[in-house]
Order: structure tokens, then C-alpha cells, then sequence
């Protein structure tokens, strides 16, 4: 695929399972190589520059990778001793943003998956990134938690950061976002402003 995603959009990516969502939102945060082909990242070359890349982009997964014997708020002060010296002050509002708060010094062990997902969505919050790489992020939330997601895509959207945010969900990502793109087998069959991507996933 030849892509460009400029500064600020929000860019939905779509596709039926295994057409290479996941994929693409690895390479690009570097959490996977690419076989071929190149790619810059806020102006960074993914395979040359990938500490670069690294601190511009936060990436939200199938998989949260959290701590699982640490609390919430011990999990976010972790990630925030690898970001700047302010981040710290940010974990209690940001565990407040995901509705965490009552439960900030309870194990992730004895989180739901839809806790686990509010908290990871924390972390990435954390970072004040660039980029914002967000794979399935509407997956384990109930409808309470779908509202929480929105209104920080707002404010990521309101400071001006990039994101792309890969879904099944149409009509959440087509309110949501400006563009998007369909994949089919790891290539693009379709691009263009997300108001016009049908339910099927097809171009219109």
C-alpha cells in the first residue's frame, strides 16, 4: 500500500479479520519489521530512527501488557518514570478520565477486561504523543466506557495529534474520524473521508 496520513487527522482502518490492521499499526510503532517497503512516522523513518519514532507515538493493543501483582496507579507511575519528569503528575487524572479512580490501588489481577482496557487507554494517554496508534480500542468497553473513549479522542484530537484507530466498528469510527481506508489482504482497496464508508466496509 502507498499511504499519507497528514498531521491532525483521525484515520479510521478497517477491514475483515486478518486483512492486515494489526499488522500495520505494528510496523509503524516499530513493535514489528516490515519485509519490505519504507515508512516515516512524524517525519521519522521507521526502520533507521525507531528511538525517534518511539517516543513521538503511543500504541494502544490487542494486548495491554500491564502488571498484573501492581496496582493501577503503580502501573501508570512505572510508565510515567519512562516519560518526562511531569508525567507522574498526570497519573491521578488520567485514572480519573477512565473511571479507575475508586479502584487505583486494587491489583490488575483482580481487574475485568474492560478495566484492563480503561487502564491501558491511561497509559497511552500518558505519553502525549504525536501519534496515536489505537488497535480495536472499543473492544471489552461496555457502552459507559465507549463514551469515556470518545471524549479522550476529542482531546487528543483538540491538541492536534494524528490518529489512526483500527475497527469494526463503522458507525462509532465514522463519527469519529475523518478519513478512512479499507484493507484487504495487506493492501488498500479503498480510501476517502469516512462519512462515505458503508457498513460492509466497501467503497460507496
Amino acid at each position: 500500500m502507498s499511504l499519507s496520513v497528514r498531521r491532525g487527522v483521525r484515520l479510521l482502518v478497517t477491514g475483515r479479520n486478518g486483512s492486515g490492521k494489526s499488522t500495520l499499526l505494528r510496523v509503524l510503532a516499530t513493535a514489528a519489521r516490515a519485509d519490505r517497503g519504507t515508512a516515516r512516522v512524524a517525519g521519522h523513518d521507521i526502520r533507521v530512527a525507531r528511538a525517534e519514532v518511539r517516543r513521538r507515538i503511543a500504541l494502544l493493543g490487542h494486548d495491554s501488557f500491564l502488571y498484573e501483582a501492581l496496582s493501577a496507579r503503580e502501573n501508570l507511575s512505572v510508565a510515567a518514570g519512562f516519560l518526562a519528569p511531569a508525567a507522574g503528575a498526570r497519573v491521578p487524572e488520567l485514572l480519573h478520565t477512565v473511571g479507575l479512580a475508586e479502584r487505583a490501588d486494587d491489583p490488575v489481577s483482580t481487574f475485568s477486561a474492560g478495566m484492563r482496557k480503561r487502564l491501558a487507554l491511561a497509559r497511552a494517554l500518558l505519553q502525549e504523543a504525536e501519534v496515536y496508534l489505537l488497535d480495536e480500542p472499543y473492544g471489552e468497553l461496555d457502552p459507559p466506557g465507549f463514551r469515556m473513549l470518545e471524549a479522550a479522542l476529542d482531546g487528543i484530537h483538540a491538541r492536534g495529534a494524528t490518529v489512526l484507530l483500527a475497527s469494526h466498528l463503522l458507525e462509532r469510527g465514522r463519527e469519529r474520524c475523518d478519513e478512512a481506508i479499507v484493507l484487504e489482504e495487506g493492501r488498500l482497496a479503498w480510501s476517502g473521508p469516512a462519512g462515505e464508508l458503508r457498513d460492509g466496509g466497501a467503497t460507496p
